[in-house]
């Protein structure tokens, strides 16, 4: 069987080739028509899951797309992005247009490897770590001690929680030879002792852990582990307070036209398409039609859609499935909890120190970002007070105290800070073991605004 289907992929393979020879991709860059964004129109043969491939490398180059049309009716697939760079403003930068061009346009690779590797890369400097479980205040500090314990140091990481349930994805490695870990027996500890870990006391759930020296598309994975892991499902008359903030998903089907129409209305973010687009092709699903409007603090987005069966939303439970699904996809990445960015020297060790301050005085971890470049630790957390109350100013200050003022930021508007819950006398015993690891003396100077 597995020659059969290895045969089968490398017809498939050159049948894509040949397909793409005949008909490359085209892609035209417009600076002109529009007055306040960027206009890239993709033209290319028609194959499941190119929208998300397009989709992903725009959203890999952080553009924020304020409008998509999107077109795939037969074996042709033309879609139209506004963008605009993170500040608003059009992109003019020359090296930045000609990767678009080589990604997108005829050089690239994504159409012929669409089928099995969207979103997938591979390196061997680092091995990728998978966790999924139950959340619970400090989960991320117990899984950072873990690693560093057994002297692995967290280069790049990314943890989502959602509906009672903590997913990440963290790239290791071995302390004593900086690159992947190669030892099977140090590999079979760290799954086990992270899987007790992410089991805690909940039996009525499973934890996964999975190791790799492959890398996957993080955010696509992410979405993956949650969707497996059913983190949709919501338990009867949960969440019913939250129900205004919930995201207005609707599917009904154009039985003229043999579609489902599947329309969001939500809050504007970052990444919002990818996740959503992310969702629907990985749920099976092919958008034949959508637009796409986020100008405005509210996002709409509206799919025309079949399964790739070609079949519309068969029945009431499908349709309540995808709905489902869906919301999960918008709220995973939801920013709950105060943003705190911190910037510092790399070391092993470094997130579990920081995770431990944090939890030590009674903050929760909600979405954190960790990232390693030239030897500096770039890192954002979201947090909030353990027991549900607003984040206690004092306790902020203190921690930053800690940690070090110009290391560790708050961002935003801190609009979830109180100013009037008083700090527990015990609450910063440890403050100065953390100091003395030379935490605060780096001499790093960064610029916040």
């Amino acid at each position: 069987e597995a020659t059969v289907s290895y045969s089968q992929n490398i017809m498939d393979d050159e049948y894509e080739k040949f397909i793409r020879r005949m008909n490359p991709p085209r892609v035209v860059i417009d600076n002109e028509s529009c007055k306040n964004a960027t206009v890239i129109q993709v033209d290319s043969a028609n194959k499941h899951g190119i929208l998300l491939e397009v989709v992903q490398i725009l959203t890999d180059l952080n553009f924020i797309i304020t409008k998509a049309y999107i077109c795939s009716d037969g074996g042709w697939f033309m879609d139209v992005f506004n963008v605009t760079n993170q500040d608003g403003n059009k992109i003019t930068e020359e090296p930045i247009l000609d990767y678009i061009m080589k990604s997108l346009g005829p050089d690239s690779c994504f159409a012929s490897s669409m089928r099995r590797s969207v979103g997938v890369t591979t390196g061997m400097d680092h091995t990728a770590i998978e966790l999924i479980g139950s959340d619970r205040p400090g989960l991320l500090s117990e899984v950072s001690a873990v690693l560093t314990n057994l002297r692995c140091n967290v280069v790049n990481a990314e943890v989502w929680t959602h509906n009672t349930r903590a997913a990440a994805i963290m790239q290791v490695t071995d302390d004593e030879t900086g690159g992947a870990i190669a030892d099977a027996e140090k590999l079979s500890m760290i799954k086990k002792l992270l899987c007790n870990v992410l089991r805690g006391s909940n039996k009525s759930r499973g934890a996964k852990t999975l190791v790799s020296h492959g890398v996957t598309h993080t955010d696509r994975r992410l979405h993956q582990l949650m969707f497996a892991d059913r983190d949709y499902e919501r338990a009867t008359g949960d969440g019913s307070a939250d129900d205004k903030e919930r995201p207005n998903v609707n599917v009904v089907n154009w039985q003229d036209k043999d579609y489902s129409v599947v329309t969001i209305r939500c809050k504007d973010r970052p990444k919002l398409l990818f996740d959503t687009i992310c969702t629907l092709t990985d749920m099976q699903y092919v958008v034949f039609h959508g637009n796409v409007d986020t100008e405005g603090p509210e996002a709409y987005q509206e799919y025309c859609i079949r399964h790739v069966d070609g079949s519309p939303v068969k029945s009431d439970a499908e349709r309540q499935r995808v709905i489902q699904c869906l919301e999960a996809a918008i709220e995973r990445r939801v920013s709950e909890g105060l943003k705190l960015e911190l910037c510092t020297t790399d070391r092993v060790g470094l997130l579990s120190d920081v995770t431990r301050i944090f939890r030590e005085n009674s903050l929760t971890v909600t979405r954190a970002e960790v990232t390693t470049r030239a030897g500096k630790a770039l890192n954002t957390f979201y947090v909030q007070d353990s027991s549900g109350y607003p984040v206690d100013t004092k306790i902020i200050e203190s921690v930053r105290q800690t940690i070090g003022q110009t290391i560790l930021r708050v961002k935003g508007c801190p609009e979830e800070l109180n100013p009037v819950q008083q700090e527990s006398p015990t609450r910063f015993l440890f403050g100065g073991l953390f100091k003395s690891r030379s935490f605060c003396n780096f001499g790093l100077v960064r610029s916040y605004s």
